[in-house]
């Protein structure tokens, strides 16, 4: 089997592991919502949801890490938010995308802050059309600071 002429694209790297962030959140959202496993979770999308073009290993990384590290992703975002707007009060939307965000940018060290935020205010905006994106921005940015001081301002955003 060979590659198609698209996944030889310079940018089709980029958009594989687009599709892997957005499959992502929407993983994060449903074992949030639902209460299910994340393993069968995984299995629903690896068989029914996520398509060849989405980068699997991310995909599953992000998911697996995200979910098993909540907890200490959780305390970060709630020492970050204001007090009147605790995370649990937030959108589960809003949380997912911030929660794997958060769990990218604490693991994916060969990532530039910049890109992380970048994708996850994009994902924000797909979803919202307020100041959301604006709130996602702001978090993970200064949440790259602690987790990433040498690298917390790598690029313009």
């Amino acid at each position: 089997m060979t590659a198609s002429p698209a996944a030889n694209h310079p940018g089709a790297e980029a958009s594989r592991r687009r599709a892997a962030r957005l499959a992502a959140v929407q993983a994060i959202y449903q074992i949030d919502l639902t209460g299910a496993e994340a393993a069968s979770v995984l299995t629903e999308f690896r068989h029914h949801r996520l398509g060849r073009d989405a980068d699997r290993s991310l995909f599953e990384d992000l998911v697996q890490g995200t979910w098993a590290r909540r907890q200490e992703i959780d305390r970060a975002l709630s020492g970050t938010l204001v007090e009147s707007w605790p995370l649990q009060r937030l959108d589960r939307t809003l949380r997912s995308i911030m929660r794997v965000g958060v769990y990218e940018l604490s693991v994916h060290e060969a990532v530039p802050v910049a890109v992380v935020i970048n994708e996850y205010v994009d994902l924000a905006h797909a979803f919202f059309g307020g100041k959301e994106p604006g709130m996602v921005n702001a978090v993970l940015d200064r949440l790259a600071q602690d987790l990433r001081p040498d690298r917390s301002s790598d690029a313009a955003r």
